[in-house]
């Protein structure tokens, strides 16, 4: 038994890494084309692990409508599908990346269930909230620009049933949140929005140290 989580260093993450989740082919080849071909913006794909994590949400929270801001190559959207029978909005500014995502999700045969947008997540939460879509979603993922984090976070909240979850990546930020020298706009959105759900009488909340940080918000 241990009171606190295990660092995984050494021969603990290689167990780790061996033993933690089941990667489906298509998304390691996913994974691996997104290293030859986005180069230093590989960085910008969930790991295997996290993908393996949200699927198993996704699919114990029976989510039939998902929500994600922020798609880049398609991975954690592939993942969500893969693992339950959603529908996702998928949502972007990128024709080059999701250019990628769109071929892996038609090679899955999920092209179906995902829609894609270009215009941003602010434009496209407005747009389904115009729609009738406040209380309607199940899931929203965010993984976007860090500045926009709150007012995503304010819209998915209009946007989820009750007892629906948000999922926000990177909120650990390689550490940097915990660095008080670190006072950049994306350093500085993310710490601040740590800090209001931790106090968000509208949600349960849990950070879980997986990847580069994931955040569990659900809608009370």
């Amino acid at each position: 038994m241990a009171n606190s989580t295990l660092p995984l260093v050494g021969a603990v993450a290689d167990y780790f890494g061996t033993h933690a989740y089941r990667e489906p082919e298509i998304l390691k080849a996913l994974r691996e084309e997104t290293a030859k071909k986005a180069d230093g913006n590989a960085g910008m794909q969930i790991g295997p692990e996290q993908g393996a994590f949200m699927g198993m949400i996704a699919a114990l929270v029976d989510a039939k409508q998902i929500l994600e801001i922020g798609t880049f190559t398609g991975y954690s959207s592939l993942a969500m599908a893969l693992a339950c029978k959603a529908n996702i909005i998928a949502v972007d500014v990128s024709k080059e990346w999701t250019d990628i995502a769109r071929a892996t999700w038609t090679k899955a045969g999920v092209s179906s269930r995902i829609e894609l947008h270009l215009d941003g997540g602010d434009a496209a939460i407005a747009a389904l909230l115009k729609q009738g879509g406040a209380n309607s979603f199940d899931l929203c993922f965010i993984d976007a620009d860090k500045p926009g984090y709150d007012s995503y976070y304010e819209g998915a909240l209009k946007l989820l049933r009750v007892g629906g979850l948000i999922m926000i990546d990177n909120v650990l930020w390689g550490g940097e949140v915990a660095d008080p020298s670190k006072a950049d706009a994306d350093t500085s959105a993310l710490r601040a929005l740590n800090a209001k759900i931790l106090g968000d009488p509208r949600v349960q909340m849990v950070m879980v140290p997986i990847g580069d940080g994931l955040t569990l918000a659900r809608k009370v």
